[in-house]
C-alpha cells in the first residue's frame, strides 16, 4: 500500500529533525545524561514536528542499545514501536478523547509497570481540548506520577493550558520552519523518490506552506502526482490553486500609479474569473508586506520568500513608492478585508479601497487627511522660498474682470508665474569634480559671471543634509548610501558636498543623477540650488598645513624668550 510522503519521510531519530536543532540538541543531552523528565510539553503551529519528536523520545527512552540519545531502530521495542505494537506507548487525541473519564483510564493504566520498556509513555495530542475537569484530574498525577512514567503532552494553542498545568512539564517551543530549510529537505526527498524538482518550485512550496513541512510534503505529493516527477514553478501553482501572479504585480502598480481606471477594470475580470476578493485583497496586502520589509530591513532575503523574478518586480515597485505610503496602503486593504470577514460585498469593498488608494483626496480618515496636509505645506513653503530668493517670479494678471474671472484672452498658464532659469554649478566649474582633493590646491578665479572664491569663502554648513540623503532613500538605496558619511555647505544659491571618496561626485557628472539629488534638495528646503564640490578656503589649507611647533617656536621668540632648537 502506498504511504504518503509526509508519513514515508517521518524522521526517525532527533538527527533527522529538521528545523528544530535547539529542542533536539536539549533532548539528546538529556537522554545521554540520564537526566528524563517526567513530563514534556510541545508547543507549536502546526507541521512543525511536536509528534514526531514525541514519538521519537518515547522510543529513546524504551530503546535496548540507543546511540548517541537516539533510538537504534533496530531493536524489538523500536520496531514494536515503529508498528504501532508496542503496548508500554500509548498515544491519545484529547480532541476525541477530552472527558474527565478517559483521563481517568489513564491515571488507572499508569499505576501498572511496563510491560516490556523501562517507560509507561503517554503522548497526549491537542492537549488543549481537555475538559477543565479532565484537566484538574491530570493535575495530581502530573505533578508525582509513578517512577515508571512519563507525560507528553502537546498542543498547537498553549494559551488554553491552565497555569498549573504548563508549571508542571518542561516546555519546548517548536518554531515555524524557515523555509530555505524546508526547501533543502524537500529537494533530498524529491530526489530519494526518484524525481526532480526546481529551486524556485521548491521556495514557492515551502512559502505556501507557511513553516509547516508536514504541509509542504503534502503539495509536493500532489505536484508529483500531477507532472509525472517533474516539478517546476507552474505545476506548483497548478497543484495549490494559484493562477500567476502577475495579476497582483498589475494591481499594485496600478495603485502605486495612481491609476484608478485601469485598478477597477482589473478588479472587474479577476471577479468575472471567479476571484475571491478578500483572497486578493490578501495578496496584495502581502506584496506591499513584502515591499515595506525591502524599504525597511537592511539584508530582507533572510524575511522574503521570493523567488528570483518577484525580488525584481519588488525592487522595481520599491523605488517608485515611500514608506509611508506602503503603510498607508496596507491599512486601507487591512480594513477593507476585515468588512468582507463581516459580510459585506467583497467585490464593492476591494473596489471602494482601490478607488482611496488611487484618489487620495476621497480619504477622510485622520492619516490620509494628515498626509496631505503635510504634503500640502512642503509645497506652500517650497513655493515660498522660490518667490523669496527669486526663483519664482509672481506677476499681476491684468486680464481679471470684476467678477474675479479670466478673460477669454487670457493665458492662463503664461502670465501666472515665472521660472528662473539656475545653472547648476559644475557647468560653471566643470573641471573642478575630476579630482576635488587635488584641485583645491590651486586658487580658484572668476569663471562667467560667477566668483567661485567669493562662494567657497561664504559656504557654511548646512543643516539640513542627512534629511536629504535619507529623502533619497525614496528614489534609489544605492544613490542615499553613496552620500551616506558626506557633509555639505550652502553658499548663496549653491549646495556644495564635501566627501572623502570621488564617487558623489561621479554622481554629480550626471544630468539625471543630479536632478534627483535636486528634488530631494528641494522637497526637505522648499528652495532650488545647484550643486557643486565643496574645497575648503586656500587660508584653512595653508592653517592647517602650518606645524603647531613652529608657530609656538615664532610666538616665543616674538616675546623675546630664548629658545633653543635640537
Amino acid at each position: 500500500m502506498y504511504q504518503v510522503l509526509y508519513r514515508k519521510w517521518r524522521p526517525k531519530t532527533f538527527d533527522d529533525v529538521s528545523g528544530q536543532e535547539h529542542i533536539t540538541t536539549t533532548l539528546v543531552n538529556e537522554l545521554k545524561s540520564g537526566r528524563i523528565n517526567h513530563a514534556y510539553l510541545f508547543t507549536g503551529s502546526r507541521g512543525t514536528g511536536k509528534t514526531t519528536c514525541a514519538k521519537i523520545l518515547a522510543k529513546a527512552v524504551n530503546c535496548l542499545s540507543p546511540e548517541n540519545g537516539n533510538p537504534c531502530g533496530k531493536c524489538e521495542n523500536c520496531i514494536a514501536a515503529e508498528d504501532g505494537s508496542f503496548q508500554d506507548i500509548v498515544e491519545m487525541d484529547a480532541a476525541s478523547n477530552r472527558r474527565i473519564d478517559d483521563i481517568r483510564s489513564v491515571i488507572d493504566g499508569a499505576v501498572f509497570t511496563p510491560a516490556k520498556g523501562k517507560y509507561k509513555v503517554y503522548i497526549i495530542d491537542e492537549v488543549h481540548m481537555l475538559t477543565q475537569e479532565a484537566f484538574n484530574a491530570l493535575l495530581k498525577t502530573l505533578e508525582e506520577p509513578p517512577s515508571h512514567v512519563i507525560f507528553i503532552l502537546a498542543t498547537t494553542e498553549v494559551h488554553k493550558l491552565p497555569a498549573t498545568i504548563i508549571s508542571r512539564c518542561q516546555r519546548f517551543d517548536f518554531h515555524r520552519i524557515n523555509p530555505h530549510v524546508i526547501k533543502d529537505r524537500l529537494k533530498y526527498v524529491v530526489e530519494q523518490e526518484g524525481c526532480s524538482i526546481t529551486d524556485d518550485a521548491a521556495l514557492l512550496i515551502a512559502a505556501i506552506a507557511d513553516g509547516a513541512l508536514r504541509d509542504a510534503l503534502s503539495l509536493t505529493d500532489r505536484c508529483i502526482g500531477l507532472s509525472g516527477g517533474e516539478i517546476t514553478l507552474s505545476v506548483v501553482r497548478e497543484a495549490a490553486g494559484l493562477s500567476g501572479r502577475g495579476y497582483v504585480y498589475d494591481m499594485a502598480s496600478s495603485c502605486i500609479n495612481k491609476n484608478c481606471g485601469e485598478a477597477l477594470e482589473l478588479i472587474a475580470k479577476l471577479y468575472g474569473e471567479s476571484k475571491d476578493m478578500a483572497r486578493l485583497c490578501e495578496e496584495l496586502t502581502e506584496h506591499f508586506r513584502n515591499l515595506m520589509l525591502l524599504k525597511s530591513v537592511k539584508n530582507p532575503d533572510d524575511i522574503l520568500v521570493v523567488g528570483r523574478d518577484e525580488l525584481e518586480v519588488l525592487k522595481s515597485h520599491a523605488e517608485r513608492i515611500s514608506l509611508s505610503e506602503i503603510v498607508h496602503i496596507m491599512d486601507v486593504l487591512g480594513s477593507a478585508f476585515e468588512r468582507m470577514n463581516r459580510g459585506a460585498d467583497s467585490r464593492t469593498e476591494m473596489e471602494t479601497a482601490v478607488v482611496k488608494l488611487c484618489s487620495p483626496q476621497l480619504d477622510v480618515t485622520e492619516d490620509a487627511v494628515l498626509s496631505r496636509i503635510g504634503a500640502l505645506e512642503r509645497t506652500v513653503n517650497r513655493l515660498m522660498n522660490m518667490i523669496s530668493s527669486g526663483t519664482l517670479t509672481v506677476q499681476k494678471d491684468d486680464n481679471l474682470n470684476k467678477n474675479g474671472e479670466t478673460s477669454n484672452k487670457a493665458e492662463t498658464s503664461e502670465n501666472t508665474a515665472e521660472f528662473k532659469d539656475t545653472d547648476s554649478l559644475e557647468n560653471t566649474v566643470s573641471n573642478q569634480t575630476e579630482d576635488p582633493q587635488n584641485s583645491s590646491r590651486e586658487p580658484q578665479r572668476k569663471r562667467g559671471a560667477v566668483d567661485v572664491d567669493e562662494i567657497y569663502r561664504n559656504a557654511k554648513p548646512f543643516p539640513n543634509w542627512k534629511e536629504v540623503v535619507e529623502n533619497l532613500r525614496k528614489y534609489s538605496k544605492t544613490i542615499s548610501a553613496a552620500f551616506d558619511g558626506t557633509k555639505a555647505y550652502v553658499s548663496g544659491r549653491y549646495i556644495l558636498i564635501d566627501s572623502p571618496s570621488d564617487i558623489p561626485f561621479q554622481l554629480l557628472k550626471q544630468s539625471s543623477q543630479r536632478e534627483k539629488i535636486r528634488e530631494a534638495v528641494l522637497e526637505i528646503t522648499g528652495a532650488t540650488y545647484s550643486l557643486g564640490p565643496y574645497r575648503p578656503p586656500e587660508k584653512k589649507i595653508r592653517e592647517e598645513k602650518e606645524d603647531p611647533m613652529e608657530k609656538l617656536t615664532e610666538n616665543f621668540k616674538s616675546l623675546g624668550i630664548e629658545v633653543t632648537e635640537e
